[in-house]
């Protein structure tokens, strides 16, 4: 393969002995050079399997080291490598490697008993001794095969909230971009250390911070299962200077009396992805004097594409910041003429580390790529200094009455409540107003929170117009596989009752 694309193979050299992965459940540790070293013996394993430039290969697996191989070993024969989502039916994981067709689907032992069952495609297993064989296969000379830039490396499929997964098709541009364009914007180096607690078959757990952390020549520490109180002991085990969460888990992290008495004397910043977070998460960090700061990203699009300094992210809670380094950013109306400064457009993105197309979906990657731009769907707005305030969804504004209402906005001042665990706002149909104000809430134990006390509540910050005029509590509200607020479930909840 082409020299510039193996940087793995570069980093190797450069940095040998340093630790690349180590593993948080079995304390197992190894370094560049033994990184490059399985990679080279699992793409010599694959080349004599029959895999060729192009072919897919699938892995069904929990967070693990296989990840790291079998992606740096697709990206040196030429192969794309598609991570599963675990978490999805035996059916829906079958319809995927239904539109994928992989040459090779790598099997976790944990998730074994359903070997049998995925549609008869070529399986081998992942983390039992024949894998560990399977590592130290006689290399092969397979870098014949010529790779360009814009060849596929990875597919990841989206979670599927608007419809049926789609597979995103990452070149080796896109993904070696994302990582450049954050080592740079975002200050990393190489001794910056994180745990990887995102589902590494989601592009936040692969290509947030593991795959720019490893190329700049940092550690990355495959994290176990989330807990809180766990999460923070392994912050100060590793020495980790960096994490990215999503809201959910930062909710369970600063509940614990672990978070209250560290001070996380490593900890550089703490970052928060996948979905707006709280303000009152923001307040949690700036009490104990903690750098925290949220950002923006897309499967399509990186995930990252936004910077903003840990003193910026203060003055301006809520603020993703600005555009990084290496790529644009634009709002546009829906005559797609750019916004003026507070107009709330439609959020576009433009940079080399954009996806390539949309397997198997030439309709869909029309829509969404045009001129070089992604459109992402998301709605945002700007200030005059030029930092980007994500707002929400399109598809989840609410027009009630013919006024515009951003669910955003409501989540934020409702989540302020000292009663409030969690909430949801969601327009629902209505034959009078074509859709309503709906906030779905968990509220803590201890309250006997009343309808008629969140109304006034609301009312001294929100007009009447954006004001529930349903208050739906659950015991718990629906989540994605990586942790978001699943609204697609909660309108479908509301329509069954």
């Amino acid at each position: 393969m082409n020299w510039e694309l193996d940087w793995l193979g570069n980093r190797a050299r450069l940095s040998p002995n340093k630790d690349a992965i180590l593993d948080e459940k079995t304390n197992n540790a190894w370094t560049f050079a033994e990184l490059n070293k399985r990679a080279n013996s699992t793409a010599s394993w694959l080349h004599a399997q029959g895999v060729k430039k192009g072919d897919r290969v699938a892995l069904l697996s929990p967070n693990h080291i296989s990840y790291f191989d079998l992606l740096f070993a697709c990206g040196k024969i030429g192969a794309i490598f598609v991570p599963l989502n675990w978490r999805l039916s035996l059916h829906e994981i079958n319809e995927i490697l239904a539109d994928c067709t992989p040459v090779l689907v790598g099997i976790h032992q944990q998730f074994e008993v359903i070997r049998p069952q995925l549609n008869n495609f070529r399986t081998f297993l992942i983390g039992d001794a024949s894998y560990e064989e399977l590592l130290s296969y006689p290399l092969r000379d397979f870098f014949r095969e010529e790779i360009s830039e814009t060849d596929p490396l990875a597919m990841i499929y989206t979670g599927g909230t608007t419809g049926k997964p789609k597979g995103v098709v990452l070149s080796h541009q896109s993904i070696l971009w994302n990582g450049i364009n954050t080592i740079v914007s975002w200050s990393l180096a190489e001794d910056d250390v994180t745990i990887n607690y995102m589902p590494m078959f989601h592009t936040g757990g692969l290509n947030a911070l593991s795959i720019p952390i490893l190329m700049i020549g940092g550690t990355v520490v495959i994290g176990e299962p989330f807990t809180g109180k766990k999460a923070v002991e392994s912050l100060n085990r590793y020495h980790c200077t960096t994490i990215l969460l999503v809201p959910t888990m930062y909710h369970m992290l600063i509940q614990t009396d672990e978070f209250q008495h560290s001070e996380f004397p490593f900890m550089k910043i703490f970052l928060s992805g996948a979905a707006p977070c709280p303000m009152q998460i923001y307040e949690a960090f700036q009490k104990k004097g903690l750098a925290f700061k949220e950002g923006y990203g897309l499967t399509e699009a990186g995930p990252n594409n936004f910077y903003i300094s840990p003193e910026d992210a203060r003055m301006k809670r809520g603020s993703v910041g600005k555009p990084m380094l290496f790529n644009a950013i634009k709002l546009v109306r829906s005559n797609d003429r750019e916004t003026v400064p507070h107009e709330v457009g439609e959020l576009l993105v433009k940079g080399k580390h954009a996806f390539s197309f949309y397997w198997n979906h030439e309709q869909a990657t029309q829509e969404t790529l045009q001129d070089g731009w992604v459109h992402t769907g998301d709605l945002a707005k700007r200030d005059e200094q030029g930092f980007y305030y994500i707002v929400g969804r399109k598809k989840d504004m609410i027009i009630t009455g013919g006024e515009n209402v951003y669910p955003l906005e409501i989540e934020h001042w409702l989540a302020d409540h000292p009663a409030i665990d969690e909430v949801a706002v969601l327009g629902l149909p209505d034959g009078k107003w074509g859709e309503i104000v709906a906030a779905f809430l968990v509220v803590k134990d201890t309250s006997r929170l009343e309808e008629e006390e969140l109304k006034t509540y609301c009312e001294a910050k929100l007009g009447r117009y954006k004001i529930p005029k349903r208050f739906i509590r659950l015991e718990e509200l629906p989540k994605t596989h990586v942790g978001k607020i699943d609204k697609k479930k909660l309108k479908e909840m509301s329509n069954q009752s």
